[in-house]
Order: C-alpha cells, then sequence, then structure tokens
C-alpha cells in the first residue's frame, strides 16, 4: 500500500500538500473570471462549502489582470489555470496568485518556459503539472499506437516534469486524469512507483450530478484507499458547490476527512415505513450540509432499524406512523409529529 506520507510537500498559498498532510479539496470556478464579482461570490460559496483550494481558469489577458483584485477579495488559495500563452502565466504570478496549472511543453520556446520558471521560483509558487487523456501531444500519441494508456499518461507526465527540473524547479504536483476509471486508476499508480511528486486526483469529465458522483467516487475511492492522492476534485457537470459536497463525503466514508464533518446516515424504506422518510432525508441533509461539528445523525425509518441499528449515533429519529421518535446515542428522547420532527432534531443538533 502506497503512503501519502512518502510525497513530497509543496505549499500552495496557507495549505501544505503532500509529506503526509491533510487531503485538500479542491474545486473550479465557472463563472468568466473577468467578471471579478461574481467570479468573488463563488469562491466564498466554495470556501464556506469546505474547499481548500480553488482553481480559475485564465483564458485571456483581461481576465489574468482580473486576478488582481480577486486576490483581494478572497482566502482561499487560488491557482490559475493556463493553456499555451506564458504571458497569462506571467501576469498571473503578478497578480499573487498561489499556483499555477500549466504544462511546460505547451507554452513555447525554452526562454518562454525560463521566464516562467523564474517567475515562480522568486514567487516561491509551485506549478500543477495537468496531463490529460484528451490531450496527449502527437508525438506520444504515435508511440502508443494512437491509444490513450496509462503508460502514456505517466510518460507525459514524466516529460514535462523533466522540462521543469532541467531548470532546477521541484515544487511540482501531477494530475493524470481521463474519463475512464480504470485507465485514471492505473496511471496513477504506476506514476506512484516511479515518483515522489504529490498527486492532484480526479475522473476528469466524470459527467452529471449523478452518473459523475459514482464514476468520481470509484475511482478517487480506490485510489485512496491505496494511499494515493494528495488533493482531490470531483469534476461534475453541475453546481461546483455540490463537487465539494461529494468530496466531502468521498473522504469521509474513508475516514480520511481531516475537518469537524455531519456522518449522515439513513435506511432505504421497506413497506414498515409510514412517513415520507425520503423528504425528511433530503431536508435534513441540505440543513445540515454547513453543519461544522463531527456527529453522527441517523434517518430511520421505522422502530425496527432506528433507534437499536442505529445506536451509534450522536442523534437520530426513527419513524412511525405519522410521527417520528427523536433518539440520543440509541436512547429515545422523544416522540413527535412528522411535520416536527425536522424542527427538534435541529434543536437537538445545535446542542450537541
Amino acid at each position: 500500500m502506497y503512503t501519502r506520507e512518502n510525497t513530497k510537500k509543496i505549499k500552495v498559498g496557507s495549505c501544505s500538500i503532500g509529506g503526509g498532510s491533510r487531503i485538500k479539496i479542491q474545486s473550479m470556478t465557472n463563472t468568466k473570471t473577468k467578471d471579478v464579482e461574481k467570479t468573488v461570490a463563488q469562491i466564498q460559496q466554495l470556501e464556506q462549502a469546505g474547499c481548500d483550494i480553488v482553481r480559475l481558469g485564465v483564458p485571456d489577458m483581461e481576465s489574468a489582470k482580473a486576478l488582481h483584485v480577486i486576490k483581494k477579495k478572497t482566502s482561499v488559495p487560488l491557482v490559475a489555470d493556463i493553456h499555451f500563452d506564458y504571458r497569462l502565466a506571467l501576469e498571473s504570478i503578478a497578480a499573487g496568485i498561489d499556483k499555477l496549472r500549466i504544462n511546460p511543453g505547451n507554452i513555447g520556446s525554452e526562454d518562454r518556459i525560463e521566464k516562467v520558471v523564474r517567475a515562480a521560483k522568486e514567487s516561491r509558487i509551485p506549478i500543477r503539472i495537468g496531463v490529460n487523456g484528451g490531450s496527449l501531444d502527437q508525438e506520444i500519441r504515435r508511440k502508443h499506437q494512437e491509444k490513450i494508456t496509462a503508460e502514456a499518461l505517466v510518460e507525459s507526465a514524466e516529460k514535462h516534469i523533466r522540462i521543469l527540473e532541467a531548470h532546477s524547479f521541484s515544487d511540482i504536483a501531477v494530475s493524470m486524469k481521463a474519463s475512464s476509471v480504470p485507465l485514471t486508476i492505473e496511471a496513477y499508480r504506476l506514476f506512484s512507483q516511479r515518483f515522489d511528486y504529490p498527486t492532484h486526483i480526479g475522473v476528469t469529465e466524470a459527467g452529471t450530478l449523478m452518473k459523475g458522483t459514482v464514476k468520481s467516487s470509484v475511482g478517487l475511492g480506490i485510489l485512496l484507499y491505496l494511499g494515493i492522492g494528495d488533493t482531490l476534485r470531483v469534476s461534475l457537470t453541475a453546481d461546483p458547490v455540490e463537487e465539494v459536497q461529494v468530496a466531502k463525503s468521498i473522504l469521509t466514508s474513508l475516514q480520511l476527512y481531516g475537518k469537524p464533518q455531519v456522518e449522515f446516515v439513513s435506511c432505504p424504506t421497506c413497506a414498515r415505513c409510514q412517513i415520507d422518510l425520503i423528504k425528511l432525508a433530503e431536508t435534513i441533509e441540505k440543513k445540515v450540509g454547513f453543519v461544522d461539528k463531527n456527529i453522527k445523525i441517523a434517518i430511520m425509518g421505522c422502530g425496527v432499524n432506528g433507534p437499536g441499528e442505529a445506536k451509534d449515533a450522536d442523534i437520530g429519529i426513527a419513524g412511525g406512523d405519522k410521527k417520528a421518535l427523536l433518539f440520543k446515542k440509541g436512547e429515545i428522547i422523544g416522540s413527535y409529529p412528522e411535520e416536527e420532527i425536522v424542527d427538534r432534531l435541529l434543536l437537538e443538533i445545535h446542542k450537541l
């Protein structure tokens, strides 16, 4: 089993990545970066949801210049995502960005690479090499018979690493994302056998909220269980806040989430259930999503499943006939009508 303790530690603003540090959750804004007001608002929403690092697309100079203001209005570490134009990287560094996501082989001549690396060194900014299965260069694609393989992804990452190392730069993180779960897992596994740079893991283009959550949970869960991954992003075609919530759930499920977090459990319902448990569970889950406490909440459909089966929960409810029992650590503390139970439960949660 691999261990995160074996990876190199780098700094991204106030965050440490790798070297046994807590796994960091990342997401990416989907606003136009040049729209400062909307971008700042979304960054703040992501931070409130539990996001540790936020990435922003920087497609043009107007967006790069907007980073000067965005940095002043936010506190979470920010990553500038740069493609092809080295001048955007230089402007982002000048704006005080905390990290670059860039592939050095894609930004032009050696002197342009040298300018970016020198600026990153002077500002002590790390660089994430972002390899993507859909954008391998032609030389590597031909070598692998136009097939996207795990070896091809690792080879591409190594190519970019060597470019940076040639300039004596080693504050590097690496990602090798593909939309295929098995391919993604194998690429990171091979990379982790050969390099000690910290990895940013994710399944790219995972899909909509439901399907993307499943693919990401499978891929990231396996990698994390193997000890691979120092930061992660759940890539969804959805509100970026949803990415953070799913990421928190993945880490919590593997007991890897280092911040206070609500653990939420609920039963699947059956013929014994006499209350609208699905609606109750969805309502309660949303209301406790931002509770900053290490507690376990159980929402059970009947007296068979709770409080007995959920007696290890800090607090929970068990449905009855249009009413529900409220219990703490398996002990019943009250019985309330269905329409009152949510407010009663929330009141007790705030007392914990």
